[in-house]
């Protein structure tokens, strides 16, 4: 008995399908327009919860009620984050006398001659030390006209910066709204994405969610764990070098780190200060330590990603970076999601017995 054949697509029912496919992409993209400045702490509130998520089921064991786990979740997550700029803050008020007796004396300060090690850097060894002679032998004045024309530069990336603070903030409160919403109803959502994915492509799509989540939590782990090793190290070396408010420069290393900038930047002006001040000794051990401290996050956070995703190191690098390169600091979540899910499809697809 063979099969009934299906009549054939009338004129009308593909025009009413063609318009139903048009109404439903203007409604998408309508939706998306007027969401879009909370697309950003949605995707930010989402990796906060889905990274921590463990955490919060052991706090509310332990506490007993979910509200009591949220409350105590909220405020490490803002002590996180708030409590390094306040010590950054509070240290800068207590020393302003100091910082200013600082500034006053760099018209008056001297370049010390470059040590016998920094001819000695393989390729651009030489160069360097004849560079830095130079700018030793004509004094501060001089090298205050040569960084002139970046100051400006400067000058107006802070300004830029400045103006943006107050959008920042409130982003900030945004994803702290959102990621105490999820926290309350985090059974729910998790349930919704999972029924969303099943009905896209049944137990693939299923899947593809659970993975999701799996990718987030690990490069969440990585991104942290990192970051706290860093900041360690670096605060180590800040004060076993003698640099001056090592606990305000860690303070600002940690929120450097998390923001996936790095510690260089304040590691290499402590070096820099270092030699300023004659010493040498103090400064090759600290600039030794810089750059080991500063390239370990290649290396560390591949290592921690991929031991909290079964992925290979390869395929979770390339997502960090080129996620990071791509759509900035929120790229190291997505770009590590996007190609895990892809990669791990296609395997699914190319293994599938025809």
């Amino acid at each position: 008995m063979t099969g009934a054949v299906p009549p054939p697509i009338r004129r009308s029912d593909l025009t009413r399908t063609v318009f139903a496919v048009l109404l439903m992409l203007i409604l998408i993209s309508a939706a998306f327009y007027v969401l879009r400045p909370f697309l950003l702490p949605m995707i930010w509130a989402m990796t906060i919860v889905v990274a921590t998520w463990p955490l919060l089921l052991t706090l509310q064991a332990r506490l007993r009620r979910r509200g009591l786990a949220v409350a105590a979740m909220t405020a490490a997550i803002l002590l996180v984050f708030v409590v390094p700029l306040l010590l950054m803050v509070q240290t800068l008020v207590e020393h302003a006398d100091t910082i200013v007796g600082w500034m006053g004396s760099l018209s008056t300060a001297t370049i010390p001659p470059p040590p016998d090690w920094v001819a000695r850097i393989p390729l651009a060894g030489a160069k360097l030390a004849r560079y830095w002679t130079d700018v030793a032998a004509a004094g501060t004045p001089e090298l205050a006209d040569r960084l002139a024309p970046y100051a400006s530069y400067a000058a107006q990336w802070l300004a830029g910066m400045a103006g943006s603070v107050g959008l920042v903030g409130i982003q900030f409160l945004l994803t702290i709204i959102i990621t105490v919403i999820l926290y309350s109803r985090g059974e729910a959502a998790r349930d919704a994405l999972i029924q969303f994915g099943r009905r896209l492509a049944g137990d693939r799509g299923e899947h593809a969610v659970l993975l999701a989540g799996q990718a987030i939590r690990a490069v969440a782990l990585g991104v942290v764990v990192t970051a706290l090793v860093q900041t360690a190290l670096a605060g180590i070396g800040l004060g076993v070098a003698g640099v001056p408010f090592a606990g305000l420069l860690t303070a600002v290393i940690l929120l450097l780190c998390i923001a996936q900038i790095g510690p260089l930047i304040v590691l290499l002006p402590a070096v820099v200060w270092l030699f300023w001040h004659d010493q040498t000794v103090s400064g090759s051990v600290l600039l030794v330590w810089s750059l080991f401290v500063g390239l370990l996050d290649n290396v560390l956070r591949a290592v921690l990603i991929r031991r909290g995703a079964n992925l290979p190191l390869l395929l979770i690098f390339a997502g960090v970076i080129g996620g990071l390169i791509a759509f900035g600091i929120v790229g190291l979540f997505v770009g590590p999601v996007v190609l895990a899910i892809a990669y791990t499809l296609l395997k699914q697809w190319v293994e599938e017995a025809p």
